[in-house]
């Protein structure tokens, strides 16, 4: 069994031409611990293989940054996916997706998902000045503390339930 003969080079300046090291993988990984722990080499090293093309770091990792236009298109394809599973709010798509707000309400402009703009609003029976309004109809139970059912019974009817008159406000 033959060993791979590799190189120890500087990882900061890269020069294949002239290695700290030669010689096979196990003993140059033991030698490079060694020197690196002891302080001989206070800088990062690399084992490569003889005969291996210089790199240029910034090159490597500006080809590991995202691309922007990628990231936005995958964005509006999560959107899109949380729309179709029944998402119509902003808020709703910025739960499902768990992007920020700004950027949900940004991106459903920009590729024109209808939102429902529908909302259930409870108003005080004997002060009509204090008004409840809440998208979801959970919220509004928490809020005036009554059960699901009964609010939608009363805004079939106009009805009023723990003294709030009950309303579904339609998309204008």
């Amino acid at each position: 069994m033959t060993e791979t003969q590799v190189l120890v080079i500087n990882a900061d300046l890269p020069d294949i031409d002239h290695p700290l090291a030669i010689g096979p993988e196990p003993e140059m990984f033991k030698l490079t611990q060694h020197n690196y722990k002891s302080g001989e080499w206070p800088f990062p090293v690399r084992l490569v293989k003889p005969g291996t093309k210089p790199w240029n770091d910034a090159a490597y990792l500006a080809s590991m940054r995202p691309d922007l236009q990628t990231e936005e298109r995958e964005q509006i394809r999560d959107i899109r996916r949380a729309h179709r599973d029944g998402n119509h709010t902003i808020r709703a798509l910025t739960d499902e997706t768990g992007y920020i707000s700004q950027r949900v309400s940004y991106l459903v402009h920009k590729c024109s998902l209808p939102l429902r703009n529908e909302y259930w609003r409870a108003e005080k029976y004997n002060n009509p000045d204090e008004v409840i309004a809440y998208q979801t109809l959970a919220r509004l139970c928490e809020k005036i503390d009554a059960p699901e059912f009964s609010i939608r019974q009363a805004s079939m009817s106009n009805g009023v339930v723990n003294g709030y008159y009950i309303s579904w406000v339609p998309k204008v």
